[in-house]
């Protein structure tokens, strides 16, 4: 069955309201909770706490669901040993639950901690060569390296624990998924009927030309919920920035001017088809159906509910879930 993670906003939302979000996200029945990694929202004013330190506090405020990020760059501002230890933690904290979500990353995050931002070649290759290390650290190596961009010397995780934390690879095209195919326990792209096919496909065939079995699937995807379809759209128009394809690849790393660019360049209608933007519980459920049958076998849910952020999770647990567990459509 097509599990339902819920996906905490950290560009939107500070840090003690997404511990509350994910209480009620669990108690709500989600399936797990995946949270942004970012030093810097999309725009200006927003919010940009630190996401390993809020999933400790979330893994104690919650009891069962699986809890990760999505995505961390292990990059520039994350060294790959680093980033092992920390998910190593968090995996001896919560035994079952943790798991990793990596992606070659952003300029809005890694330029401001001194990185010039490299082409698209470099920074998968730089993706690669993390994910390779925190591997070996993950199985219990002791390591040394020197690559063409990290280096470790000895570096041991002295704190491992029993289970190793699944990692899971960001991919918005088919270069990134042969990376996951070959290295990852499963592929995190955006729940987009153009991209997905695609990604996920050359997904399956690394995994099976490197021997492996295909892992996780998750498709992601925000939704806003409120009252009216008004206050749903201007709840969440902040998010009209992560529609932008180049933030992603180029150098944009100032996010008052990305937010000046993205509300200039993407319009309402081409809004809503990127995010779920709605008053209707049937609405949300029927989009998130048609991402399930891309292939989904996680759809990870955003909540970019600028509106009413508990109360869209209250909907999404009285209508919205039911709904597609059920297979049945929501009751108006």
């Amino acid at each position: 069955m097509t599990r339902f993670f819920y996906g905490a906003a950290h560009e939107q939302f500070a840090p003690s309201e997404l511990v509350a979000q994910a209480i009620a996200a669990e108690g709500a029945g989600f399936d797990g909770l995946a949270c942004s990694d970012h030093l810097q929202p999309w725009w200006e004013p927003g919010e940009s706490g630190h996401a390993w330190v809020w999933l400790g506090a979330a893994g104690h405020a919650t009891t069962r669901i699986p809890l990760g990020t999505g995505v961390t760059a292990p990059v520039h501002r994350y060294h790959p040993v680093v980033v092992a230890q920390a998910f190593a933690t968090l995996e001896e904290l919560f035994p079952g639950r943790a798991f990793l979500g990596v992606g070659s990353g952003e300029s809005l995050n890694e330029s401001p901690a001194g990185m010039d931002w490299p082409d698209t070649d470099e920074q998968l290759r730089r993706m690669t060569e993390a994910v390779e290390l925190i591997g070996r650290l993950f199985d219990g190596q002791r390591v040394d390296h020197d690559g063409d961009y990290f280096r470790a010397k000895g570096a041991y995780l002295h704190t491992r624990p029993e289970r190793r934390p699944p990692i899971y690879v960001s991919a918005f095209g088919p270069e990134a998924a042969r990376i996951a195919g070959r290295l990852g326990d499963g592929v995190w792209t955006m729940g987009d009927p153009e991209m997905a096919p695609g990604v996920i496909e050359a997904y399956r065939d690394s995994a099976r030309e490197h021997g492996r079995e295909p892992g996780e699937v998750l498709l992601h995807v925000g939704f806003s919920w409120a009252e009216d379809d008004k206050a749903a759209l201007e709840g969440s128009r902040v998010w009209k920035a992560a529609a932008v394809d180049e933030f992603f690849t180029d150098d944009w790393h100032e996010p008052g001017r990305m937010h000046e660019h993205a509300q200039s360049k993407v319009g309402d209608d081409e809004y809503r088809e990127s995010f779920i933007v709605s008053a209707d519980p049937d609405e949300h459920a029927e989009r998130i159906r048609r991402i399930e049958e891309l292939g989904a076998t996680t759809v990870v849910l955003m909540n970019v509910s600028g509106a009413d952020p508990l109360a869209a999770i209250e909907t999404y647990g009285e209508h919205v879930l039911p709904a597609l567990r059920d297979g049945e459509r929501v009751a108006a």
